[in-house]
């Protein structure tokens, strides 16, 4: 049970009713304001389908996988910037012009209490957002589904802060609604600081429901009258500091009867033993219940929530990744033979890998081409090809290209290695852009080929762009070790 549980329940309700203390904040509201960020811009559907691999399942990241309404990819920018797309159910925003008015409307927000709304885009019947990507999972996950080591203390109480300053933003430039606040809407990003995802800031649809979660955890208002208010948002707010409290996704209504029966060993995690004190815990309790009043008008706003959970912060000089046990070493990971090639631009031993490695990660190619030989036209192909691959093997990058080229034309059949092969053909060539292209179309083919990033490694090298050339081959080095773990 909790480490302090018997001495909260005898001092947890005392000034229950009493104001949320407005201690000082030395922070400025706007301290967090981030000016790195491209603005927000729209984006084509074709910009979005390469950035995800087609929209592979791979790449979903939402938590109902592709069975949601509405599903969240990861992807990737031209620049290799990592982005988490949203894809709408194509009825959802029927209005193009109200969904374009509040997408740039959340996309004027930028603060690093958020994971900031970087595009979107409204192309016929598709709606999509295009947001920061966070690399470090759910609240949710690292709560109530942790693997190696629960949640601490400190950093609780950092989570509850930080989206407190997050809302606190959101209100003071206009968007204090937020739809459907519970721990799945606050992600970690690469540091392991939490932060809050802009996608609650606009509906699921235009006439959606604002709260999908089940029923007991919804602001009585809400089901009153169907609206959303500023104060519903707290009453969530509330329901997020039971789960950091509990590690668990307790009902209001059990946890305030848990509370008026001091039964507080019911309440708090038992993986907190130890790391807080009475006083602490007390406090953490009454911010909830207020949070969670009945009548709307008697719970906090944002601004007092900053002030009532500032002087609670514990170990503020460690760093959230340190708090978490996230590992920040994928920099220094030593880099494969192929790894090391790309980044020497050793076109020669990337060709020897390349030539070796063969057709081995094309899945299903050998049994679709053996299936189709029967045509005369795909004998050509195939013939097409064949060509490709001889003039490949003898480092004949001109002939190479043309073989390949006459055999993805025909686009009958689809091969990750050979627009692999081809890349290295134009970066042998001397022609880095086109290489980078045929990079990035392996990846839409095989999302999670190691190959596919290496080679957009090697071509991003050859133009210059040294820092987005770190990136994808830090990314092939990931998908390769997940790769060799994985086999």
């Amino acid at each position: 049970m909790g480490c302090e549980s018997s001495k909260l329940a005898s001092c947890c309700w005392s000034g229950q009713n009493g104001p949320v203390h407005e201690a000082q904040n030395p922070d400025d509201e706007e301290r967090a304001e981030v000016s790195d960020l491209p603005t927000f811009r729209e984006f084509t559907v074709e910009q979005l389908r390469i950035s995800t691999s087609g929209f592979a399942v791979e790449n979903i990241v939402s938590e109902h996988g592709e069975k949601a309404p509405n599903v969240v990819y990861k992807g990737k920018l031209e620049n290799q910037r990592r982005v988490a797309v949203k894809r709408f159910n194509r009825s959802a925003w029927p209005d193009s012009r109200q969904f374009l008015e509040e997408a740039r409307s959340v996309g004027q927000l930028r603060n690093n209490r958020l994971a900031n709304l970087l595009g979107c885009c409204c192309e016929g019947d598709e709606r999509l957002l295009v947001a920061e990507f966070m690399p470090n999972e759910t609240l949710a996950k690292h709560l109530f589904h942790w693997e190696t080591q629960p949640m601490k203390w400190a950093m609780r109480l950092r989570v509850a802060l930080y989206l407190a300053q997050a809302l606190e933003y959101c209100t003071i430039k206009g968007r204090a609604l937020y739809h459907d606040l519970n721990a799945y809407r606050i992600l970690f990003d690469e540091e392991g600081d939490p932060r809050l995802s802009c996608f609650g800031l606009m509906k699921n649809s235009r006439d959606g429901k604002s709260y999908s979660t089940n029923l007991a955890f919804t602001p009585p208002e809400y089901l009153r009258t169907g609206r959303i208010t500023p104060e519903s948002v707290m009453y969530s707010f509330g329901t997020l500091l039971l789960d950091l409290l509990s590690g668990k996704h307790i009902p209001p209504s059990h946890a305030l009867d848990l509370i008026k029966d001091r039964n507080l060993q019911m309440l708090t995690d038992s993986c907190l033993e130890g790391q807080f004190s009475s006083d602490d815990g007390t406090e953490l309790v009454r911010i909830a219940s207020r949070c969670l009043q009945y009548e709307p008008r008697e719970r906090p706003n944002p601004k007092s929530l900053v002030a009532a959970l500032f002087p609670l912060q514990k170990e503020t000089e460690v760093p959230s990744h340190a708090l978490m046990g996230i590992s920040r070493d994928g920099g220094t990971m030593p880099l494969s033979p192929l790894g090391e090639a790309c980044l020497r631009m050793d076109l020669t031993a990337i060709h020897e890998i390349l030539e070796k490695l063969g057709y081995k990660d094309d899945e299903g190619a050998a049994t679709e081409l053996s299936f189709q030989m029967w045509t005369n036209q795909m004998q050509e192909t195939l013939n097409s090809k064949k060509k490709g691959d001889a003039a490949f093997r003898h480092k004949d990058a001109k002939a190479a290209i043309e073989g390949y080229t006459l055999f993805i034309d025909v686009g009958t059949m689809v091969s990750p290695t050979v627009y692999a092969r081809r890349s290295l053909s134009y970066l042998m060539n001397d022609m880095p852009q086109e290489a980078l292209n045929d990079a990035v179309q392996a990846q839409v083919i095989s999302p999670v080929w190691h190959v596919a990033s290496y080679l957009q490694a090697a071509s991003l090298f050859a133009l210059g762009r040294e820092n987005e050339a770190q990136i994808a081959l830090k990314e092939g080095s990931v998908l390769e070790e997940k790769k060799n773990t994985n086999s």
